[in-house]
């Protein structure tokens, strides 16, 4: 992902009003971050805990996309869920509900997506080696490094597709 700037977040969101993307918490290590690692630029937002935000690049132009994270009951530590973007297996709380209201006619009517994701949003660095995810274990994948960011990446632009239309 190309390094983003404030401004090209706040504009970049689809799903929520101008006003609200100007409020939301932006993060605070924006201009340390490794963009050459990253597929998209994930957060969640440190003074709303049911919040969370997510900005790609879709054929060019940025969409950003404000999530809400369901709470749900606290799981044991022996459970197992899986991210739907990049398939990383997280032990207890490792991986949230989260949704998102989409765009146009569907989004006033209610309308959302929703898809379980890492709660950390570092998609990127578990697929890439960069992060490993506590209590997940050896998975036993033949695919290769740039084969497992363009299935991500494929899971990514699924999700913001559905978000759009």
């Amino acid at each position: 992902m190309r390094p983003v700037t404030e401004q090209d977040i706040r504009t970049s969101f689809v799903n929520c009003s101008k006003g609200e993307a100007k409020r939301l918490d932006l993060p605070h290590d924006l201009v340390d971050l490794p963009w050459e690692d990253l597929d998209f630029l994930g957060w969640r937002d440190p003074g709303a805990p049911g919040r969370a935000y997510l900005i790609a690049e879709r054929d060019g132009p940025l969409v950003g996309i404000a999530l809400r994270v369901t709470s749900g009951a606290t799981r044991r530590f022996t459970s197992r869920s899986m991210c739907s973007l990049c398939l990383t297996t997280h032990t207890g709380g490792g991986v949230a509900l989260m949704t998102a209201r989409r765009t146009g006619e569907a989004g006033r009517q209610g309308d959302s997506v929703g898809r379980y994701l890492c709660v950390d949003l570092a998609c990127s660095l578990y697929t890439r080696g960069k992060r490993e995810a506590a209590g997940s274990g050896v998975v036993d994948e033949s695919l290769t490094v740039a084969e497992k960011v363009a299935r991500t990446r494929a899971n990514l632009h699924s999700f913001v597709d559905k978000v759009l239309e």
